[in-house]
């Protein structure tokens, strides 16, 4: 589908469904199961996990969801991990996903695509396939996956879907283990594949509540010098501020959540539990005791429309578009969904001020004038604007002990619901 046509058909079933709650687009977690140990992963278990494995969705249960799904009104799908490629069925499920019509991504990481993937997938294609590049090198991208030969076995995932015109885009995340490749993957990604390609330095602890991938996150400074490095991302991050900025409205309304979940989209995850997103799972309906219909109809309506216990810094800020701060975001790092999270606020500060935005005053905020943050923020955007933060001087960490596998030694905290 060209980008212009679908450009056009989004807009128009937005704007014929606007005002009306009718979940468009939904999120489904295959597996969590993966053949990859990332560090800064927030989901990932091992491939052999037979507990896991054993609680999953069966086959039949995923063509029951998908059929409740059409029913709902359901346009857009997104099947993720984990490894979706993980399951063996999992082909049978997309299949009967295609032929219920709806628009299908993909999110993989290309390690276990084959020859006999690639071909059915060529058969029966998806609306697009997202593979994360974890580094440009063999020696980055395994110290971050924590398997020797993934490099390789990714690449030749890339290289099966290319040779079949698959629409294929790739994506990185921004780590202290691969950011000085970023600018590296860019480049081979759209000058030498001539794929779109883009990047996140954003990452959240783990929903089994462990902080681990906070071991691997950048500082605010290093997200935002490889935000200031292009133009075009840079431009991006301002077009959308500057609207948020003008617009009183964002911040009108006292529900606890602002996003479209809930509205226009859900999430189910492996075992059959619907949340109002991927990320929250504080609140979450178990469609196996229930119906998807039920789930929506009720459990996440109540959800979506639950209203603030306390006012925060957040909830007149007008930079959210900067920092990407959400009910989920508070769960995973401070176990409160209304408790705003200090690295995201510095992070949306740090950029307005590169950005040469001025930050609208939204109550007690240590980041803004007279906080007790400004200056140093204040300070670091300049380096940043100054190029003194130069991202091409960027070099490889020191090599350290061994890291510990993120996965946590403990089933859960007690505080996220796992």
């Amino acid at each position: 589908m060209d980008v212009a046509p679908y450009t056009d058909l989004s807009r128009l079933v937005h704007e014929q469904y606007s005002g009306r709650r009718i979940p468009l687009e939904v999120s489904i977690e295959i597996t969590r199961r993966c053949p990859l140990t990332c560090l800064h992963c927030y989901n990932n278990l091992e491939m052999g996990d037979l507990s896991a494995r054993n609680r999953e969705l069966s086959k039949e249960e995923h063509f029951k969801l998908l059929d409740d799904l059409a029913d709902l009104g359901c346009m857009w799908l997104l099947f993720t991990g984990g490894e979706i490629f993980a399951r063996k069925d999992f082909l049978e499920i997309y299949t009967h996903a295609k032929r219920k019509g709806f628009l299908i991504t993909l999110f993989t990481n290309g390690n276990l695509i084959t020859e006999k993937i690639a071909d059915y997938l060529s058969e029966w294609p998806p609306f697009a396939i997202e593979i994360t590049l974890y580094g440009r090198t063999r020696e980055t991208y395994e110290t971050l996956t924590g398997i020797s030969g993934s490099f390789d076995r990714c690449m030749r995932g890339i290289d099966l879907l290319r040779q079949r015109r698959l629409p294929l885009k790739l994506k990185t995340v921004g780590t202290t283990i691969n950011k000085h490749e970023v600018r590296d993957m860019k480049e081979f990604v759209e000058d030498e594949l001539h794929l779109d390609f883009k990047f996140d330095s954003l990452m959240s602890p783990r929903i089994d509540c462990s902080q681990s991938p906070l071991a691997v996150r950048l500082s605010p400074e290093d997200v935002v010098a490889l935000d200031m490095y292009w133009p075009e991302v840079a431009a991006g991050h301002k077009k959308m501020a500057e609207q948020e900025i003008q617009n009183p409205a964002v911040a009108s309304g006292d529900n606890l959540y602002v996003c479209g979940g809930g509205v226009k989209a859900f999430a189910i995850d492996p075992y059959g539990q619907m949340s109002i997103c991927v990320l929250s799972h504080q609140d979450t309906y178990d469609i196996r005791s229930g119906s998807v219909k039920e789930g929506w109809e009720h459990f996440l309506l109540a959800v979506r429309t639950r209203k603030r216990k306390q006012i925060t810094k957040c909830v007149q800020c007008r930079l959210h578009s900067l920092c990407t701060m959400c009910p989920a975001s508070g769960e995973l790092e401070n176990h409160d969904p209304e408790s705003p999270v200090e690295f995201l606020c510095e992070v949306a500060h740090l950029r307005a001020l590169s950005l040469g935005l001025a930050v609208p005053p939204h109550g007690e905020c240590e980041f803004c004038a007279e906080g007790a943050r400004h200056a140093a923020v204040t300070e670091s955007a300049q380096r940043i604007v100054s190029k003194s933060v130069d991202i091409r001087e960027w070099a490889p960490p020191v090599p350290v002990l061994p890291i510990l596998s993120n996965v946590s030694d403990t089933p859960g905290c007690g505080h996220c619901g796992h």
